[in-house]
């Protein structure tokens, strides 16, 4: 099933009810892929409506894993995958190789992706942009492609409304919904929802939320992203940020808040990133399941 007929079909019961999906992300390359495997079984217990599995550091090299994992949570546990795919190192050879082995396994849905550029390289070899690489895989044909988008801008973008007339590009070559990159202010995100709306971005827009469980993961995410942290979570992490079992637990309720406040205003979705932590994920999903 295309993910954008997960969005159209709703649930009977609630027509109006949100989207739930997890990312994953494989092993790292010395590491088995039968090592994520325990991990994913206690994920897809509790049925969200897709994963996604991330193309992993590095670029090139990494589809396989990526193809893998996502025909195992299709095929072995029956729920959506969504393939990310990214445009750095990769050409268009590249790209049809991987959608032939997409297609293979039945993996219909693709996230088009920059990604992240390696040191001293310009820019992608064959796509620019992650419009670009949308547009290519729409000419392709048979997925159906989700793109990101960033509540707080682009860290390279030079200016808001330089990054959503970007994103309105990507739309338009074909990307039927999207997913933000995290953030801590649902004021932000709510803010930046009526923006698309005046730029006439009308597709479903799923919220990326990061359960922030220990104080390394947050300061090395804001530097990756530059997600800004409002008062009530650096209070949270002053109070408990040297003590990992009291961050851990402050950080799932922070999330669950988060969530809570998403679903009362009617967000199309939630994207949690899950970091392959079966144990928060099941906290939150146990808390906000009712409510979808």
């Amino acid at each position: 099933m295309k993910i954008q007929e997960l969005f159209e079909a709703g649930n009977p019961n609630n027509p109006g009810r949100a989207i739930l999906s997890f990312e994953v992300f494989p092993p790292k390359r010395d590491h088995p892929i039968e090592s994520i495997y325990g991990q994913l079984s206690s994920l897809c217990a509790l049925k969200p409506d897709f994963i996604s599995v991330t193309y992993g550091a590095g670029g090139k090299g990494n589809d396989n894993r990526t193809a893998e994992i996502a025909a195992r949570i299709k095929h072995n546990y029956g729920i959506e995958s969504v393939a990310h795919l990214t445009c750095v190192s990769n050409t268009k050879e590249d790209v049809d190789r991987i959608a032939d082995e997409l297609r293979l396994n039945n993996i219909e849905n693709i996230l088009a992706l920059r990604g992240d550029l390696p040191e001293g390289v310009d820019c992608a070899e064959d796509f620019a942009h992650a419009s670009d690489l949308t547009a290519y895989l729409t000419e392709l044909g048979g997925f159906d492609i989700a793109g990101a988008c960033y509540p707080e801008t682009h860290p390279e973008s030079a200016n808001e409304i330089d990054d959503i007339l970007n994103l309105k590009k990507k739309v338009d070559a074909g990307a039927s919904h999207l997913i933000t990159q995290l953030f801590f202010d649902n004021e932000t995100f709510y803010r930046y929802r009526d923006k698309l709306a005046l730029a006439g971005i009308d597709v479903p827009i799923e919220a990326g939320i990061m359960p922030v469980i220990n104080r390394a993961q947050i300061e090395r995410m804001v530097t990756l992203c530059g997600a800004s942290l409002p008062a009530p979570f650096a209070r949270l992490m002053n109070r408990f940020g040297d003590d990992p079992e009291q961050m851990r637990d402050a950080g799932i309720a922070y999330a669950i808040q988060q969530i809570i406040d998403l679903l009362a205003a009617g967000v199309d979705g939630i994207h949690l990133y899950t970091m392959n932590n079966p144990y928060v994920a099941t906290q939150i999903t146990e808390a906000i399941r009712g409510l979808l």
